[in-house]
């Protein structure tokens, strides 16, 4: 791999995710709060975003969690 090139990291910190959706990150935390965006995942400590779940959930519309977590459970059983 050459110095030009990085690794994105798949999982986004609540400041990352927030720049990402050009929010701030106590809108996030609201909007979690409020069922608005997917869930994060816990590892340890740490309460991270899904990079490729928050993209998809954009193109989806930015629906509800419960919404969003109906469309992806219907996605698994195809």
């Amino acid at each position: 791999m050459s110095e030009l090139q990085t690794i994105e990291p798949l999982l986004l910190s609540a400041v990352e995710a927030a720049k990402a959706l050009g929010i701030s990150r106590s809108q996030l935390y609201s909007l979690h709060s409020a069922g608005r965006v997917p869930l994060p995942v816990r590892l340890g400590r740490r309460t991270l975003w899904s990079r490729e779940e928050l993209a998809q959930w954009i193109r989806c519309g930015a629906v509800s969690r419960e919404k969003w977590q109906a469309m992806k459970q219907e996605g698994q059983q195809r």
